[in-house]
């Protein structure tokens, strides 16, 4: 795609985000990396869940929304070269790439970031790739006990690890982290979530990725703290919201926290996952596309181009 006009900056490991963004330096990214995810929305409506099928629906959407988006984000086993094979990705958009694995590892239930899984750079770009995003579950406050192994840093250090190699193959770097419940824990009140999700925030901007994807903290005051305690830019993902309070979220990311846009993609397309043929393409290109143009518009004047976002 076009790169922004804003220039890459100066601070900071890595290249920036010229190759994803928007030309005002902002972000509108479809996400369409689900793997599992999708294998599971498509049972409960009761719809194939073959290689094919999904292979199809990647293609259907991103066919439908990259001419609306800056970047589309896919899996590296179905989606891209899915995408490739059907010439489906808008030359006006970019591909983005998730280096995670399919499947990731556990320590008696929590989720463990597994060292040497992530899909290196280099092969990112082998497959067109504009960008890597690697996605990974922290719960900052998990206590280290004796014994047992240190998920916290295990995270991080796959994180740096990734960033790194990113900055050496001159790949922009984007990493996504969501909580998780910890064994036995009853559900996160709203405040304790903002403050986990603040924290997750601070922890994963040292390793300084280009771009950071976080969960909604769930107000403007919890925006504004992780506004505080980033130096790299942030992009607000949807987790399966709906679309009304979604476009609140981005709002309020933009407005209150300086978020430079969005990474989302079942708040777009989740209904169509029960669709086939014709129906689907046509609430694709009708319903999903006219959200992504909402999203977009909302974001004019309030997204912060992410060169500005990035301090030393």
């Amino acid at each position: 795609m076009t790169p922004s006009t804003d220039g890459r900056g100066a601070e900071g490991a890595g290249p920036g985000l010229s190759p994803i963004a928007r030309a005002d330096g902002t972000l509108s990214i479809v996400a369409m990396d689900q793997r599992n995810t999708l294998r599971r929305m498509l049972t409960a409506a009761g719809r194939p869940t073959t290689a094919e099928e999904l292979r199809g629906f990647k293609v259907d959407v991103t066919a439908a929304l990259s001419p609306a988006a800056s970047a589309v984000l896919l899996d590296p086993e179905l989606g891209v070269p899915a995408v490739a094979e059907a010439g489906a990705l808008e030359q006006s958009s970019s591909l983005l790439v998730a280096a995670e694995p399919a499947d990731r590892d556990e320590w008696h239930g929590e989720p463990r970031s597994r060292p040497g899984a992530t899909l290196k750079a280099a092969a990112v770009r082998s497959m067109g790739g504009d960008a890597a995003k690697l996605l990974v579950y922290l719960r900052p406050d998990r206590p280290h006990r004796p014994g047992e192994p240190d998920l916290v840093e295990e995270v991080l250090a796959v994180v740096r690890a990734m960033v790194e190699d990113c900055a050496r193959e001159g790949l922009p770097s984007v990493v996504e982290t969501l909580l998780y419940a910890l064994p036995g824990e009853a559900p996160l009140d709203p405040a304790r979530r903002a403050e986990l999700v603040v924290e997750s925030a601070r922890l994963l901007d040292e390793a300084r990725p280009d771009l950071l994807k976080l969960e909604y903290p769930g107000s403007a005051s919890a925006c504004r703290a992780v506004a505080g305690a980033l130096r790299v830019p942030w992009a607000v993902l949807s987790a399966g919201m709906d679309f009304e309070p979604f476009l609140e979220a981005l709002r309020v990311a933009c407005d209150e926290g300086g978020a430079s846009g969005f990474i989302a993609g079942r708040v777009y397309w989740k209904e169509a996952v029960a669709l086939a043929g014709a129906a689907r393409t046509s609430f694709l290109v009708t319903t999903a596309r006219r959200r992504l143009e909402q999203s977009v518009a909302l974001m004019e004047g309030r997204a912060r181009p992410w060169a500005s976002a990035r301090r030393p």
